[in-house]
């Protein structure tokens, strides 16, 4: 079965959309999703940012705010701005990466922006992310307990570094095999491309 790989940050605002409907456009197309959290802080570090592009250039920040008002309305999915931006989502990218082995770790990516870009909520704080596992049936205290080991924290920074070999530089991203496709715009691409090249 062909695959494409999606490369998601919490802290992203257009990984939001993406994660919500990745897994519709690609099972239209016979096309598995690999879910990737990682880490954008790293990747821009190499790239000399401190902080995300969209406040460092105040112009750029103000129309990425008015473009995912229209992306989320068009596709009748609920968005309110957050008034922290961008958040840290260093502990739910670890419970996510757990979550993936798991089963339940899409509902619980989707839960987590739910929580950011709809709710407003402080998705580091850790009785947001007990919350939202308990709302899916995990056991906080087991989740947490894995997710926060040594081994799955050294997993995902592997995943981080393997996010920069492959060229990736921002979220989402989408790759097949070598191929990097990048933004919530790019995905239809991306998995036509998975179809048409299948590995």
């Amino acid at each position: 079965m062909a695959s494409v790989e999606f490369w998601f940050e919490f802290a992203s605002t257009y990984s939001y959309p993406a994660s919500m409907r990745v897994e519709d456009v690609a099972s239209a197309a016979g096309v598995e999703v690999i879910w990737r959290p990682f880490l954008l802080g790293p990747v821009f570090g190499k790239q000399g940012l401190t902080d995300s592009p969209f406040n460092v250039f105040e112009q750029k920040g103000r129309y990425m705010w008015r473009d995912m008002a229209r992306i989320c309305a068009a596709d009748g999915i609920e968005f309110n701005k957050p008034e922290l931006f961008p958040q840290n989502g260093l502990k739910a990218a670890r419970v996510a990466l757990l979550g993936m082995e798991e089963g339940w770790g899409p509902d619980f990516v989707r839960a987590v922006y739910r929580a950011n870009f709809v709710d407003g909520l402080i998705i580091s704080d850790d009785a947001v992310i007990a919350r939202l596992l308990g709302g899916l049936g995990q056991d906080p205290g087991i989740v947490t307990t894995k997710a926060y080991a040594p081994e799955n924290k050294d997993r995902l920074k592997a995943q981080t570094e393997r996010a920069w070999d492959l060229g990736l530089f921002g979220a989402p991203s989408f790759t097949v095999g070598d191929e990097l496709f990048w933004g919530n715009d790019r995905m239809e691409a991306a998995i036509e491309w998975a179809v048409s090249h299948p590995s």
